[in-house]
């Protein structure tokens, strides 16, 4: 009796896996740096779907600051979408951190 009844759990806590990884596959979260001139999009699945520059940052003399705002904005899109990932995931695990889930 005990068995059935966690393995209907297991099933159900599965789908509901299921379900949150394909919200995460289509969720995005946007991210920006130097006051919005660079700004990337990353979806909740943690891929960098889109990174858009403003024309009037675009200096050959100082391609190393475009750089470090590139950087800055993916990270910060990136951590943005970690957090999404471990609020969907929290509302299944109820707050506990299991390894591989985010």
């Amino acid at each position: 009796m005990m068995n059935r009844k966690m393995m209907r759990q297991a099933q159900q806590l599965q789908q509901r896996m299921a379900k949150i990884d394909q919200e995460l596959e289509s969720a995005t979260v946007e991210a920006s740096a130097g006051g919005g001139v660079v700004t990337v999009v990353v979806t909740g699945k943690m891929a960098v779907q889109s990174v858009k520059i403003d024309p009037e940052v675009v200096s050959p003399e100082d391609v190393d600051m475009l750089e470090d705002l590139v950087l800055a904005a993916v990270n910060e899109g990136l951590s943005k979408a970690q957090q999404l990932a471990a609020q969907k995931m929290g509302a299944i695990t109820g707050g506990l951190n299991i390894p591989g889930l985010t």
